[in-house]
């Protein structure tokens, strides 16, 4: 991270913290819910399969920036198939860059060429070792890993959503993050239970389960982009919603923290680690600075 960046940040978090503003500093577009797969745990996908338009997309991106936010996300579906006359995802993520947002980030399912040494970091879905990931995504483990292997810069991080299927092999995950080119860190959710895809929603036992494994990969040097001070808060479901520190934009339509705080009950059930960490950071939590501190540092 640029030292122009962290001292932005951190002035930021000194003064949403003192003034208790709910000023937002991340926000992410969705730029499509087209997606090329049918993953079970997923909820959002193909809803409309409308691929939203540059001059929507740019103007999206001038609202955010207008806002103060300078962390941006770009989601789908599947953010690799978007595209717009002769502008595709690169070309959107050097436009962020221009506009003055101090760091882009990419969700996408790996399953086309990696090719964004741009974006700061590339979170891509990786639900846990071949078979399990299969399991939840279909067989696309091995085109993964071979987009991976041919990616053009090592600024991947593997994104996995914790869930019934897979919540066994979580130490997997982070020692393929530690042992694979081009890959810098692995960031942990637990799946959000929306009403079609509850049955894949964790326990409070199973959740603390999860944890431990992630805090013994910690130990073992694995790169894990979560902070462990926030994991008591998940287990327990205990952290404040919603994160007013950031947004969701889709279509015009802008949400306080993300698409899912419409539906009744489901903030109560949150498994997003980031909204965790980042309700407990702009609250002042000590344990919390520190270690965002240090992790920030270390892998954007």
């Amino acid at each position: 991270m640029k030292v122009s960046s962290f001292l932005s940040f951190s002035a930021f978090g000194i003064s949403t913290i003192l003034f208790k503003r709910k000023k937002p500093i991340l926000g992410t577009i969705i730029l499509t819910d087209k997606c090329n797969l049918k993953c079970k745990h997923c909820s959002v996908n193909n809803i409309t399969a409308v691929v939203h338009p540059y001059e929507q997309i740019k103007k999206e991106m001038q609202q955010l920036y207008d806002m103060g936010i300078r962390i941006l996300f770009f989601c789908g579906g599947e953010t690799f198939l978007w595209k717009s006359g002769d502008k595709d995802i690169r070309d959107i993520v050097r436009e962020a860059k221009e506009m003055g947002f101090l760091i882009v980030n990419v969700v996408t399912n790996g399953t086309f060429p990696i090719d964004l040494p741009e974006a700061d970091l590339i979170l891509l879905s990786l639900d846990g070792d071949k078979t399990h990931h299969n399991m939840v995504r279909g067989d696309t483990y091995d085109t993964i890993m071979e987009n991976i292997k041919n990616a053009t810069s090592d600024n991947i991080c593997f994104y996995m959503a914790i869930n019934q299927i897979n919540k066994d092999v979580v130490k997997d995950v982070c020692r393929l993050a530690r042992d694979t080119k081009n890959v810098r860190a692995v960031s942990f959710n637990f799946h959000t239970p929306y009403p079609d895809t509850r049955e894949l929603a964790l326990s409070k036992e199973e959740k603390a389960k999860c944890c431990e494994d992630i805090k013994e990969m910690m130990k073992e040097g694995c790169p894990v982009f979560n902070l462990k001070s926030a994991f008591p808060y998940l287990i327990n479901n205990n952290f404040p919603t919603p994160c007013h520190q950031c947004v969701v934009m889709e279509n015009g339509k802008l949400s306080t923290c993300g698409r899912c705080i419409e539906v009744p009950g489901l903030c109560d059930e949150c498994g997003y680690f980031f909204v965790a960490e980042y309700t407990l950071l702009f609250r002042g939590n000590p344990k919390i600075i520190f270690e965002m501190l240090k992790t920030y540092l270390k892998y954007v």
